[in-house]
């Protein structure tokens, strides 16, 4: 539901970069619809943002149920952890920033190259942990 939103919000920035947006089976969640909303919404965008231009764009959004006992994360919430990952075929980004991103106003691109603000990331992180969640991204 919340990605079907979502799609539907940024359903002419879809077309107009011909890409794929592929949603596997994603768990109910229960939290703010609106900041998983908002949350989607920049992860999506990004992925569309900085993508290559000279090849179709390809966003997945897909669910994964690790074993609790191998995190790398203390967690004592609900036994049914779920990792969601939206990975893409973009521009990537150098794994020294991985941090920094999360930050408010961190631009890794100049103005010029990417409209933005510098805080879509950052929105996303503090969504993530109102919610008992972490967010990470790798390059």
């Amino acid at each position: 539901m919340v990605l079907g939103l979502v799609q539907s919000d940024l359903e002419l920035l879809i077309e107009d970069t011909s890409a794929v947006v592929e949603i596997g089976e994603l768990p109910v969640v229960y939290a703010g619809q609106s900041q998983l909303v908002q949350l989607f919404t920049n992860l999506l965008n990004n992925a569309l943002k900085f993508r290559c231009t000279d090849i179709m764009p390809r966003v997945q959004v897909t669910a994964y149920y690790p074993d609790r006992r191998n995190l790398q994360v203390s967690w004592t919430g609900n036994p049914r952890l779920c990792r969601i990952d939206v990975s893409d075929n973009g521009i990537g980004f150098d794994p020294v920033f991985s941090n920094r991103i999360f930050q408010v106003f961190q631009r890794l691109h100049g103005c010029s190259e990417f409209e933005g603000t510098g805080i879509g990331l950052a929105i996303c992180e503090k969504v993530a942990t109102n919610h008992g969640g972490k967010i990470s991204a790798s390059g």
